[in-house]
């Protein structure tokens, strides 16, 4: 099955379930004149606050249909119940925020002037058409995250999802427009990759918001930035999980095993490195191997069911792959591993040494690295020794210290003694090969609207 191939396999099962066909060119290029036509009435021709309103319906149609829109990603990429049912929550509040702070996120904004006499301020305003591109691993949240502020602030959106996820892309399609969204101010497309580069490239495109692989968003900020096209990218990530004082190692322990199983492992922004202070590492490394190993991948349409299946057969034979490689190149095996199908069990890597291609390597699924340092200094050296920066975590009672070493850390974001500590208005995003631009709050309505100057004499 190529790539852009619109299909839901069941990753649980490998059943195909359905089959969409992709978009023609003619209707493609159609939709994107409609979507460009539409920002006239909808960015310009409607006020922050009727958006609002409509986007606030949004929110709550996620909630009416929670169960739903579930059931279809446990189909699509095989993500647990309970987390699924997480996930439509998680997105509903993402909308409702941005309905709610609409219109005091694009207040004017005043200028205190140095000198001259009257005013200025920024005024801000909507660019027009936007592309977005979405990965498989957050169906729902993936596109809130893109969708709400933009649709908000006035812009209209091509939506490109990821080819395993047609029924959940469909769905929001027939959420946006029944809430009052305009039929061409959100579109929903079934395209190729080699339709998209053409895509980016048509002038009446303002802007691309990628999610998803360090070559794919090299691939569209490579077209963007020869079109000069603004793109927000949010890429990978193995974010670090640095253990350096604790009272209560258990509830840490916890903490950790909650970090790495997050949607059965894949998740950019997952705990994947955990860097421990040796005077804790026996004891961490001794827990952590029974948390980790007790919990196993199961019926993802159970609620008793924590890890499901990675999210496709081409997904477990890349981390098989990965975690066979890391072995070869001296890393150990210190518990879990196998495979059952798309089933990956959980497992634990220690060992890895500079040269092991699995330093460097984002991986994908139920496996942690974990990494034995002997002092502060030496963990967030370690920490930073990545391609990545996306998210990290700091843990330790020492509050001078969190701070001290959080303000070292490389990365976007530092979670202080927590895990799932992300919301709504919390920027997301990362720096190095973690992308660029951020998402949610007031800094994900900021990326993709005209600051506009106005200078009044």
């Amino acid at each position: 099955m190529s790539a852009t191939t619109y299909a839901v396999v069941n990753p649980a099962t490998g059943e195909t379930v359905k089959t969409y066909e992709t978009i023609s060119d003619d209707a493609l290029k159609a939709a994107i004149g409609r979507a460009h036509d539409a920002h006239e009435g909808w960015g310009r021709g409607t006020s922050v606050e009727e958006r609002a309103k409509i986007i606030a319906r949004v929110a709550e149609l996620h909630t009416e249909r929670q169960d739903e829109l579930a059931e279809i990603i446990v189909r699509e990429m095989g993500k647990p119940i309970e987390q699924a049912r997480g996930e439509v929550e998680f997105s509903a509040a993402i909308y409702q925020y941005y309905a709610d702070n609409g219109a005091k996120l694009m207040a004017d904004e005043p200028i205190e002037l140095l000198e001259g006499e009257g005013s200025a301020f920024i005024r801000r305003s909507s660019v027009g058409l936007l592309l977005g591109i979405m990965p498989w691993n957050y169906p729902y949240y993936q596109v809130a995250r893109f969708a709400g502020p933009n649709l908000v602030t006035g812009n209209t959106i091509l939506l490109k999802h990821a080819p395993q996820c047609p029924e959940s892309a469909a769905v929001m399609e027939e959420i946006f427009h029944a809430a009052g969204v305009p039929k061409d101010a959100y579109i929903n497309i079934y395209a190729t990759n080699e339709q998209i580069e053409w895509v980016i490239g048509d002038r009446r495109v303002q802007g691309v918001s990628l999610t998803g692989s360090g070559r794919a968003g090299a691939a569209v900020a490579e077209i963007a930035g020869r079109n000069l096209k603004k793109v927000v990218l949010e890429l990978g990530g193995s974010d670090p999980f640095i253990v350096l004082k604790a009272d209560d190692l258990d509830a840490v322990v916890e903490q950790a095993v909650g970090g790495r199983l997050e949607n059965s492992g894949q998740a950019c922004n997952a705990a994947k490195r955990f860097i421990v202070l040796d005077d804790l590492y026996d004891d961490f490394v001794e827990k952590f191997k029974t948390a980790l190993t007790g919990v196993q991948p199961g019926d993802p349409t159970s609620t008793d069911t924590t890890v499901g299946p990675l999210s496709s057969t081409a997904a477990a034979d890349r981390l098989e792959a990965q975690v066979k490689e890391a072995l070869d190149n001296g890393a150990e095996l210190l518990a879990g591993g196998g495979r059952e199908g798309n089933f990956f069990k959980t497992a634990i890597l220690t060992g890895i040494t500079k040269d092991n291609p699995a330093y460097t390597e984002e991986f994908f699924g139920p496996v942690a690295q974990v990494y034995k340092v002997g002092s502060e200094a030496e963990a967030i050296a370690l920490a930073n020794d990545t391609p990545y920066g996306l998210g990290s975590y700091v843990f330790t009672t020492d509050n001078d210290q969190a701070l001290r070493v959080a303000d070292q850390i490389e990365a976007g974001m530092v979670f202080i003694n927590a895990v799932g500590a992300e919301g709504v208005e919390l920027p997301f995003g990362g720096v190095k090969a973690s992308g660029f631009g951020r998402e949610l709050g007031r800094f994900g309505a900021d990326e993709f609207v005209n600051k506009k100057m106005i200078r009044v004499g």
